[in-house]
């Protein structure tokens, strides 16, 4: 259930609400629309009273509504409309009047806009016109003259909702904590629907954004690449010129008025905002710094790799700094990636968005290797080649975001520990799409039976406890390859499987074989050492023993 308080000023604010509610809607949604509750439960109902003109009806209502804002003048607050609508989600059960009105007193008392017992709260009605929810209006005066006491009233009204979807057995959101991006406004929705626009506006430039600031290195190359998608900026100065803010408006959106409608960066997101855009671009980028020569999605993988390491081992801040450079580097990714995942890795950019923001300040400083390695990526996305780069990248992320959800999970965060749950569906599918091509493609070239045998031999020393399961995953042949190729390329094949082994633990991969297949072709693809380093580094593996049958079937299990 979600309840969201609009407020609304001017002389006529309580009679232009009222009339948009009894009226048709901007796109003649609402269905017999009328009254469920009231403060007195007995307030004229335009939509009840089918011997009078309903306008007249309407502007009796708003009248009644509007009697303690009346009274006291040029006093009245700025404020004097509280519209709060309450939607329940689809799968809902079709709740009834009685429980409609149930849900509107529960809602205005928590708000402190009509506390239970109260004869003198503000003046209010409950409205239905569809079967999944009502719209609340209040006026801001209480009858007594005073204002009502509505301190954070957003917050209360949500974790009453939560409460009545215990109690109506209705679906169960998760709470938030403040932190997540302003959903667009049902008037922004209409307005996409009438532009043929596939989303609303606030949405698409909170994506433009966000990808600009992933791939920018400073604030003038951010700025470009706003330009270069379409989207106007308009800077808001200081009295010493200096830019204090910026709003985001795209061309063709405009208001009644044919000017453009803009949005502040930070009603796009909390972290929009351009103080936090500067922060974020000043630590990523903190001096000049010469390209690390090398393979980037490699380095972007190893990156990814680390950060299971950070959200268990690091403080709170790196970890959560870690969690914005993983949400940027799947902002930048599908605009690399084949037009088959494209759609599938923007999903998961989306969803992600809401895990990479809490209450913990993000120590961005920390994680400017990934950063950097994806905005290398971006702007030269062909040295992946065949797919095997993205692959690779998808492999390790997919353990980062498992590892995200829990270090949510453990911080009581239920909202982006849900967002991170549904970015891992949307990286799965991506992945197996990617990951099965470059994979049949390297089992094509799988080497002779001889030589895989010996290279099982390396599988059976290096990872005894698991070396069944990767000796007959369909992987394996795949696995064989990169073997084969990093000897080719000079590498000791046993030394080199030692090593990817080594890197981190196999117990949260996926897929054994698929995990050590891209750590293999990322060693194998390094430079070799060269003969008295490869000398030193090969080691004699003595012959193993027979395992008994009792370990055997325990290791099985295991």
């Amino acid at each position: 259930m979600i309840p969201k308080i609009i407020l609304g000023k001017g002389p006529h604010a309580t009679r232009r609400t009222i009339g948009y509610l009894f009226g048709k809607g901007r796109a003649n949604e609402h269905i017999d629309p009328h009254l469920v509750a009231s403060w007195n439960d007995f307030a004229p109902d335009p939509g009840r009273s089918p011997h009078r003109d309903p306008k007249e009806v309407e502007a009796q209502l708003a009248a009644q509504l509007d009697q303690p804002v009346k009274m006291l003048g040029d006093k009245a607050p700025k404020y004097t409309v509280w519209h709060c609508p309450v939607r329940a989600a689809p799968e809902d059960p079709i709740l009834t009047d009685a429980q409609w009105a149930d849900i509107a007193r529960r809602i205005v008392a928590a708000a402190g806009i009509a506390p239970e017992g109260d004869a003198e709260a503000c003046r209010w009605v409950a409205v239905r016109h569809a079967d999944d929810h009502i719209h609340i209006a209040a006026t801001l005066v209480r009858q007594d003259g005073r204002r009502p006491q509505r301190d954070y009233d957003q917050r209360a009204v949500q974790r009453e909702a939560r409460q009545i979807e215990v109690d109506y057995r209705l679906r169960r959101l998760k709470p938030g904590d403040g932190t997540a991006a302003k959903r667009p406004t049902s008037k922004e929705h209409f307005k996409a629907k009438r532009l043929g626009q596939e989303a609303a506006t606030r949405d698409v430039l909170r994506l433009r954004v966000r990808r600009a600031v992933a791939a920018a290195t400073d604030e003038a190359e951010f700025f470009a690449l706003l330009e270069a998608t379409g989207v106007t900026v308009r800077l808001k100065r200081g009295p010493s010129g200096d830019a204090l803010g910026c709003n985001f408006a795209l061309p063709g959106d405009i208001n009644d008025k044919g000017e453009p409608v803009f949005y502040a960066g930070s009603t796009l997101a909390g972290d929009l905002s351009l103080p936090k855009i500067r922060q974020r671009l000043t630590t990523t980028t903190p001096e000049p710094k010469a390209v690390r020569p090398g393979n980037p999605w490699h380095q972007a993988t190893a990156a990814t790799e680390r950060i299971p390491h950070h959200l268990t081992r690091s403080s709170d801040e790196v970890a959560q700094g870690q969690l914005a450079a993983l949400g940027a580097a799947f902002d930048l990714l599908p605009l690399t990636a084949p037009a088959t995942v494209r759609a599938e890795l923007e999903r998961a950019a989306v969803a992600f968005e809401r895990a990479t923001r809490s209450r913990i300040a993000a120590d961005d400083a920390s994680a400017c290797a990934l950063r950097r390695s994806v905005q290398a990526i971006w702007k030269d996305p062909a040295r992946d080649g065949d797919g095997a780069g993205l692959a690779m990248l998808l492999d390790v992320a997919l353990t980062a975001v498992a590892y995200a959800m829990h270090w949510h999970r453990t911080r009581q965060h239920p909202q982006q520990q849900a967002a991170a749950e549904q970015t891992l569906i949307h990286l799965q599918a991506a992945y197996v799409q990617i990951a099965g091509p470059v994979l049949a493609g390297l089992a094509s070239r799988a080497p002779s039976p001889q030589t895989k045998r010996r290279y099982a031999q390396h599988v059976q020393q290096a990872v005894p406890e698991h070396a069944e399961g990767i000796l007959t995953d369909p992987a394996w042949d795949a696995l064989a390859t990169v073997l084969a190729e990093a000897e080719a390329a000079g590498h000791n094949a046993a030394t080199v499987l030692d090593r990817a082994v080594s890197q981190r633990t196999l117990d949260d991969a996926h897929r054994l074989a698929r995990a050590l297949t891209w750590r293999v072709r990322h060693l194998g693809e390094r430079h070799a050492p060269g003969p008295r380093a490869q000398a030193v580094n090969t080691r004699h593996v003595p012959e193993q023993p027979a395992v008994p049958p009792a370990q055997e079937h325990q290791a099985r299990r295991r």
